[in-house]
């Protein structure tokens, strides 16, 4: 087992894609410290864990402040010895469309996502530096935030903001030997289950049957434990040439992601003011020139449109 005798921290764990990542880290050998806010869900995940054979403790804690991410990293010293690996799987949604879209359903969702993705890598990362640990970060994005995806403002500058800073950090660890990366998981959660679209996936998942090829292949949409193989070999020493990149993984598709850069470059001596704007706008903007935005989903095949809603059945009077 590669991660025999590290020790791993994933937020936002007591569930879904967090607790895929958690028990597959700790079928690899990690010793895992579950996170998530409610303690009968972070008791069950670490229940999970130790029926498997692995090692797990929880720390029920908000993912957000600094005390959380200190909390955080104390537990895992505490429980095992030390920490090895950070995964920032914690997160929340509050989708709106912007004009409904409330402060408190902004500040939220970056306060978990963003905030919470900083802090517990600035402490993991001391931790990492003051005990020369080549240590590894896994934090998690979304295509939300590469493409955008409406009524989601706030999760996307989250997402997208996630992937800005590992590029960074990825430059600031360095040298000392810490990677950082960025997986893009594409997988059947509780917010797929609501989407029509995947709602064919979703309930061949829930009773114990293969997806179909259309949604695995041609979507690269699969179930959580198609994303945790990526997850714990990044956090594997095998990695270790492997920094600062956005990976997406879904389904039986795996994808590096470019890093944005110019799609067109046109010089004009003497800059381009505003006449030379209206002049050549059809050749500097024009459909060649202009990327697409917002996520694409591709037909669904007859076989797999979700079966029509049934209307509801007519109240007495």
């Amino acid at each position: 087992m590669s991660l025999n005798g590290k020790v791993a921290i994933v937020t936002g764990s007591g569930q879904g894609l967090g607790l895929a990542y958690a028990r597959e880290l700790a079928r690899q050998g990690a010793a895992v410290v579950i996170n998530d806010v409610n303690a009968e869900m972070a008791a069950q995940a670490v229940a999970l864990i130790e029926a498997d054979g692995g090692k797990a403790t929880a720390v029920v804690v908000p993912v957000g402040s600094t005390e959380a991410a200190k909390a955080l990293v104390d537990g895992a010293v505490k429980a095992f010895g030390g920490l090895d690996i950070l995964v920032t799987n914690a997160g929340i949604l509050r989708d709106k469309t912007l004009l409904k879209m409330t402060d408190e359903d902004f500040d939220l969702v970056i306060n978990v996502h963003l905030k919470g993705t900083f802090t517990c890598v600035r402490e993991a990362f001391a931790y990492f530096k003051e005990h020369n640990v080549q240590g590894r970060i896994i934090t998690i994005g979304s295509p939300t935030g590469q493409r955008g995806n409406f009524g989601q403002a706030n999760y996307a500058a989250a997402k997208a903001g996630i992937v800005g800073m590992v590029r960074t950090w990825a430059l600031e660890m360095k040298k000392a030997g810490v990677t950082v990366n960025t997986v893009i998981p594409v997988a059947a959660t509780a917010m797929t289950k609501t989407v029509p679209y995947f709602r064919k996936a979703v309930e061949a998942e829930e009773r114990g049957e293969a997806m179909p090829a259309f949604f695995r292949h041609d979507l690269g949409f699969g179930t959580a434990d198609d994303v945790a193989g990526l997850v714990a070999f990044l956090a594997s020493d095998e990695a270790a040439g492997i920094t600062g990149q956005a990976i997406g993984a879904g389904g039986d598709r795996l994808q590096v992601w470019t890093h944005p850069t110019a799609a067109t470059t046109e010089y004009r001596e003497g800059g381009w003011d505003y006449q030379a704007l209206l002049e050549n706008a059809g050749t500097l903007f024009g459909p060649e020139a202009l990327q697409s935005y917002g996520e694409e989903f591709l037909p669904l095949p007859a076989d797999l449109q979700p079966e029509p809603a049934k209307p509801e059945p007519a109240q007495a009077r």
